[in-house]
């Protein structure tokens, strides 16, 4: 496979992040409600293409969520409770970086839950996510898929770049084992998840700039936006600052300047 070359994946996503915020415009005027999920393998790009969706995009529309562990009380709680709270309003764009989908993943490998409460999620999460769709939310589904060989590469490279080696988590390095396991459960969930009204999309994320220019590509395409004609901007002149003298500088803490500029 011939790579994408830097300069044009450069352009590319500049051109998708100018219509993703065209998509964010139209979304906080019409008041639509969107729900995007991201689930996958440990390594394979979701985080990195979820950075690239969001970077130029109003954090108070377009928000993430990515929840730790569940607490003691929260495990008590109907178990799609504590993602309920954080599905979008309308006029507001929810990325799950990972989501629900835990209970058929990581929580089924690892032995989290129990039989009977893997089996009830399967039989719940197609009802819940017909309900969240009849509720006027638009549900889209992403599953990044990445190569054994792929994924071992990335978790060696993680060992030697200090910037990445707190993703090397117990849990990444005990999936990393059981290859098999997650594969099957990743079927499983298919079977009885990817249905009519919130299908899967699957997205080859072997060359994670591909990914991400596929994967911004197709969500645009999903929502029917339209660009918002903005008023224009104009600068007024500012008007004279007439009697205010500054303190002086040297009353002020001033961060020091380590890297001063490159004469």
């Amino acid at each position: 496979m011939t790579k994408i070359s830097n300069s044009k994946y450069e352009a590319e996503l500049a051109n998708l992040q100018i219509e993703l915020v065209k998509l964010q415009e139209w979304v906080k005027k019409t008041g639509h409600k969107v729900a995007i999920i991201f689930e996958g393998r440990d390594a394979a790009g979701k985080g990195g293409t979820i950075k690239r969706i969001t970077e130029a995009m109003n954090p108070r529309i377009c928000q993430v969520v990515a929840l730790s562990a569940p607490t003691e009380r929260e495990q008590s709680q109907w178990y799609f409770q504590r993602y309920v709270s954080h599905l979008p309003a309308a006029g507001e764009i929810i990325i799950f970086d990972r989501s629900w989908y835990n209970r058929a993943g990581v929580e089924r490998v690892m032995g989290f839950c129990s039989d009977e409460e893997y089996k009830e999620f399967m039989r719940s999460c197609p009802e819940f996510e017909r309900m969240l769709v009849r509720s006027g939310i638009q549900l889209i589904k992403y599953w990044f898929s990445v190569s054994d060989d792929e994924q071992e590469r990335r978790f060696q490279k993680r060992l030697t770049d200090p910037t990445k080696q707190w993703k090397l988590s117990p849990m990444d390095l005990e999936s990393r084992k059981r290859w098999v396991d997650y594969s099957k459960a990743k079927d499983d969930m298919f079977s009885h998840t990817d249905i009519k009204q919130a299908p899967w999309y699957v997205v080859n994320s072997d060359v994670k700039k591909h990914a991400r220019l596929n994967c911004i590509s197709h969500l645009l395409s999903l929502i029917p936006y339209e660009e918002i004609e903005r008023e224009p901007v104009v600068l007024d002149e500012r008007p004279p600052q007439r009697g205010y003298v500054r303190p002086p500088l040297g009353d002020q803490t001033f961060v020091p300047e380590v890297h001063e500029s490159l004469k």
